[in-house]
């Protein structure tokens, strides 16, 4: 393979720039998730007196000391609970990610608790939607530690209820694919909420802590007349030696936690570690701190991606495909800690040639198995009539074709730009990669707002000439102003990653280390063959 050469410059004003913006986006999206995790511990103390560990102590006590753990969606809802963006709190009231329990990888799902008692926050469900999702794509165990108020009764709306339906039969699914639904039940789970429970393999509940029920006193006196207490009608020992809902009876947080470890330690699968013999793996050429510095912080301005794939794979080591042709779209293999990776990226917009290449290579990676790494930087597709006449449409639709068909793991990092059909062409969130994730200065639209405002004010210039009247030169820049600021709204990773369109924003630095893991992931997936049945697992 032929080592990158790279011609950046560290101590350039450009190269420091770069890395100031980068920094500082970086540090509001560590500022944001430490606010999640500021407002949980705030609720330390009524825990403690409960004898009650905290959501993200639970969490921690589950995983395997020292293993990592790949958190994701962190900035779910981020100024949908609250407009105000001091305030807003993300996270959609659930903790998640990918970690490793008594040498297995599996799925973790925790309701935070300790923020409005784990009541469901805006995309909380989409987040735990996206979770289900990855964990079935990717063969994971799934373990939830459950303790919620449920719906919020005062923002309800039907078309969450509705889709809350998902939710459960995701669990069914799990279920039915051989992945084990492990369920510690730490306090409430009531109403559709107590499915969680009931929709479990494995069930554990803490003494005196648990609740499930699908009416609580309140709503139970209002719907029957009935007075019972929360005990009662869905507490651990009714449940263990009369209802037959919970497998396991724990004493307190730390007890279940350990019996949900036994469980998991139970699983007759392989212990996570490599998936395939590594090829010796060396480091890249150059320092990730420079991976800061490279991407400039307007998409428009150009940048050569070869200079981050440099930064990320082993040794450096690129092998470029068809380099001559369709320049702008790069396509080529390399290594990354040891595991083979193809790799698709933008050095600007995607023209005839660079689709028909793109095309050639992921069906090429698809014969070898090779997973693919999509690097988004692209303002789209190339427009005008010479790319009409030379097949911009009927080459793209094949690249988007084989994106959608590929039967190798995709995934995709949103480095720069990813506007209009280029979105779709380098395998955005509605093509459903295995995994996507965001940096800091990623910006995510169908195109710019100012390219949005020239157009809709040209078509509104054409209107009022086409009535005989005056341009209003005051009412087009009025109309301008609001399609520019509607769009600014929506494109950087503060509103996409709220919106659970990636499964969270990373830190540039951090990129090979996050693409090792889920590469990792990816290949014991293929690798592992579940016990597959007809239907998931009933309770007795």
């Amino acid at each position: 393979m032929t080592h990158i050469e790279s011609t950046i410059s560290a101590s350039s004003e450009t190269f420091q720039a770069n890395r100031a913006g980068m920094l500082d986006l970086l540090g509001r999206v560590r500022a944001l998730e430490e606010r999640t995790r500021r407002a949980s511990a705030a609720a330390k103390e009524k825990f403690e007196k409960r004898q009650q560990l905290l959501p993200r102590e639970r969490v921690a006590l589950l995983l395997d000391p020292g293993a990592p753990f790949l958190e994701l969606c962190t900035l779910t809802g981020y100024r949908l609970d609250n407009p105000d963006p001091d305030k807003s709190v993300p996270g959609g009231g659930v903790i998640a990610g990918i970690g490793i329990v008594a040498g297995r990888r599996v799925m973790v799902t925790a309701s935070d608790s300790g923020i409005d008692a784990g009541a469901l926050q805006p995309k909380g469900l989409d987040k735990q939607l996206r979770v289900q999702e990855v964990a079935l794509e990717n063969k994971l165990p799934y373990v939830q530690l459950v303790e919620s108020a449920g719906a919020n009764l005062m923002t309800y709306r039907v078309e969450e209820f509705v889709k809350g339906g998902n939710l459960f039969r995701n669990l069914a699914r799990l279920s039915a694919a051989g992945l084990p639904v492990v369920t510690v039940t730490h306090g409430s789970s009531t109403a559709g909420g107590a499915y969680q429970t009931g929709l479990s393999d494995y069930v554990v509940m803490v003494r005196g802590r648990t609740r499930a029920f699908l009416a609580g006193p309140p709503l139970l006196k209002a719907a029957t007349g009935e007075i019972a207490t929360e005990e009662e009608l869905g507490g651990a020992e009714m449940h263990a030696t009369i209802s037959g809902l919970g497998d396991y009876l724990a004493e307190d947080d730390r007890d279940a936690i350990r019996i949900a470890r036994q469980i998991i330690a139970g699983i007759d699968w392989h212990r996570a570690g490599p998936s395939e013999p590594k090829h010796q793996a060396k480091p890249p050429r150059y320092d990730r701190e420079e991976l800061l510095g490279i991407m400039p912080m307007d998409h428009k301005r150009p940048i050569n991606m070869k200079e981050v794939i440099a930064r990320i794979v082993d040794d450096s080591a690129f092998l470029e495909l068809g380099a001559g042709y369709g320049s702008a779209t790069v396509c080529g293999t390399a290594r990354i800690e040891g595991l083979p990776i193809g790799i698709i990226t933008n050095n600007g917009p995607i023209d005839p040639a660079g689709a028909m290449k793109a095309t050639h290579f992921i069906q090429s990676c698809c014969q070898a198995r090779t997973p693919i790494l999509y690097l988004n930087n692209t303002t789209g597709f190339m427009v005008g009539r010479h790319y009409e006449e030379a097949g911009m449409i009927k080459h793209g639709s094949k690249m988007i074709q084989a994106v959608t068909n590929a039967t190798v793991p995709q995934i995709t990092l949103f480095c720069g730009a990813s506007f209009g059909a280029g979105n779709y062409g380098m395998c955005g969130r509605g093509f459903h990669p295995r995994f996507c994730f965001s940096w800091p200065n990623a910006k995510t639209a169908v195109m710019g707002g100012e390219q949005a405002a020239q157009t809709m004010a040209n078509v509104a210039e054409a209107a009022m000439k086409r009535k005989g009247g005056e341009v209003d030169q005051e009412q087009l820049a009025k109309l301008s102003q609001r399609i520019t600021q509607n769009f600014d709204g929506q494109v950087d990773v503060f509103a996409t990653s709220a919106q659970v369109l990636d499964d969270g924003v990373i830190d540039p630095r951090d990129t090979r280390a996050i693409l090792a893991q889920v590469l990792s992931i990816c290949l014991e997936a293929d690798q592992r063959e579940p016990q597959k049945m007809q239907f998931s697992v009933a309770r007795p």
